[in-house]
Protein backbone atom coordinates (compact mmCIF):
# COMPACT_ATOMS: atom_id res chain seq x y z
CA UNK A 1 0.00 0.00 0.00
CA UNK A 2 2.89 2.36 0.69
CA UNK A 3 4.28 1.85 -2.81
CA UNK A 4 0.90 2.62 -4.36
CA UNK A 5 0.64 5.83 -2.34
CA UNK A 6 4.11 6.93 -3.40
CA UNK A 7 3.34 6.12 -7.05
CA UNK A 8 0.09 8.11 -6.97
CA UNK A 9 1.82 11.09 -5.40
CA UNK A 10 4.79 10.92 -7.80
CA UNK A 11 2.88 10.39 -11.06
CA UNK A 12 -0.03 12.55 -9.99
CA UNK A 13 2.24 15.51 -9.33
CA UNK A 14 3.95 15.07 -12.71
CA UNK A 15 0.62 14.92 -14.52
CA UNK A 16 -0.71 17.92 -12.60
CA UNK A 17 2.42 19.94 -13.39
CA UNK A 18 2.09 19.06 -17.08
CA UNK A 19 -1.56 20.08 -17.19
CA UNK A 20 -0.85 23.38 -15.42
CA UNK A 21 2.02 24.13 -17.83
CA UNK A 22 -0.17 23.31 -20.85
CA UNK A 23 -2.91 25.58 -19.56
CA UNK A 24 -0.40 28.39 -19.01
CA UNK A 25 0.94 28.05 -22.57
CA UNK A 26 -2.56 28.01 -24.07
CA UNK A 27 -3.59 31.10 -22.13
CA UNK A 28 -0.37 32.90 -23.06
CA UNK A 29 -0.74 32.14 -26.78
CA UNK A 30 -4.39 33.20 -26.79
CA UNK A 31 -3.57 36.46 -25.03
CA UNK A 32 -0.84 37.27 -27.55
CA UNK A 33 -2.88 35.97 -30.53
CA UNK A 34 -0.09 33.63 -31.58
CA UNK A 35 -0.73 30.37 -33.41
CA UNK A 36 1.53 27.41 -34.09
CA UNK A 37 1.48 28.27 -37.80
CA UNK A 38 2.84 31.73 -36.94
CA UNK A 39 5.71 30.25 -34.98
CA UNK A 40 6.54 27.75 -37.74
CA UNK A 41 6.42 30.47 -40.41
CA UNK A 42 9.15 32.38 -38.57
CA UNK A 43 11.51 29.58 -39.52
CA UNK A 44 11.42 30.85 -43.08
CA UNK A 45 11.16 29.03 -46.39
CA UNK A 46 14.83 28.01 -46.37
CA UNK A 47 14.56 26.06 -43.14
CA UNK A 48 15.98 22.64 -43.78
CA UNK A 49 14.30 19.31 -43.30
CA UNK A 50 15.27 17.54 -40.12
CA UNK A 51 14.64 14.10 -38.78
CA UNK A 52 13.06 14.06 -35.33
CA UNK A 53 11.83 11.34 -33.02
CA UNK A 54 8.47 11.46 -31.31
CA UNK A 55 7.60 8.72 -28.82
CA UNK A 56 9.84 6.21 -30.55
CA UNK A 57 8.72 7.02 -34.10
CA UNK A 58 10.98 8.87 -36.51
CA UNK A 59 9.50 11.41 -38.87
CA UNK A 60 10.72 14.11 -41.23
CA UNK A 61 9.87 17.65 -40.27
CA UNK A 62 10.06 20.01 -43.22
CA UNK A 63 9.16 23.65 -43.73
CA UNK A 64 5.76 22.78 -45.20
CA UNK A 65 4.65 20.34 -42.45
Amino acid sequence: MDALTVAVIYFGSCIAAGLILKLAVVLWTRRREVDLADVQSEGGPHRGTRRVGLLGFWRDEGPDR
